[in-house]
């Protein structure tokens, strides 16, 4: 069986050739461990290459139904291979966005990536900051926003699994603070009246993932 890092490098060396045709297998194969190293480290416990091989199996079910086009799902890939690259739990708000919108930025440019694309993905990464309910980037910025949002529409226990990531990755946060936190973050996502943007995201993932948001906010409350 294929090891998933390996999957993962796999499906980065397909990216990478429709993106930086012309960089060449060296390049494209030294982006990809720099990126796989990336979402392993240590500190990690949700941003891992677990949440990133989500966010592209759930770009993956955009593009097949249609909801977002080929070159449009190229560049949303993009996006996810780079949203989290730069990822500490105890950076300011906002700073591991920025910092990794700069390093796609930075990396897609010196693989020779086109100057449309690189801020396509740059503008991507930067919109995952604070996932607004509406905003710009047409098609591919919709799939991004709904494909890292996936999560809050899976499985109970995946759901689950995901909420006690998050509190491992901010264990330095003592409880109370964490919990006051937490509902700031997910009560908005759960009041808004469309959570998801695109039609197909809203039509299968909708329910399922304001059933795990009230869940959540209800045993918040209680506590």
């Amino acid at each position: 069986m294929t090891h998933p890092a390996e999957a993962l490098l796999d499906r980065w060396l397909e990216d990478a050739a429709l993106l930086a045709p012309a960089a060449g297998r060296d390049l494209w194969l030294t982006e990809g461990s720099l990126l796989l190293r990336g979402w392993s480290e240590p500190q990690r416990r949700y941003h891992t290459t677990e949440h990133l091989t989500e966010v592209l199996a759930a770009l993956d079910e955009l593009q097949a139904v249609g909801a977002v086009a080929a070159d449009e799902a190229l560049v949303a890939r993009a996006v996810g291979w780079y949203h989290d690259l730069a990822y500490d739990p105890r950076a300011a708000p906002g700073s591991n966005e920025h910092r990794s919108a700069t390093l796609a930025r930075d990396h897609l440019h010196q693989l020779g990536v086109d100057d449309g694309t690189v801020d396509a993905v740059e503008a991507g990464v930067l919109m995952t900051l604070d996932h607004e309910a509406t905003g710009e980037g047409g098609p591919t910025g919709d799939a991004v926003h709904d494909a890292d949002l996936w999560i809050l529409s899976a499985p109970p226990p995946r759901y689950a699994a995901y909420r006690a990531q998050v509190r491992e990755e901010y264990a330095h946060v003592p409880d109370e603070a964490f919990r006051v936190g937490r509902l700031a973050v997910m009560g908005p996502l759960a009041a808004r009246e469309r959570l998801y943007r695109t039609a197909h995201a809203h039509e299968h993932w909708g329910d399922r993932a304001q059933a795990n948001l009230q869940a959540e906010l209800a045993e918040l409350r209680r506590a």
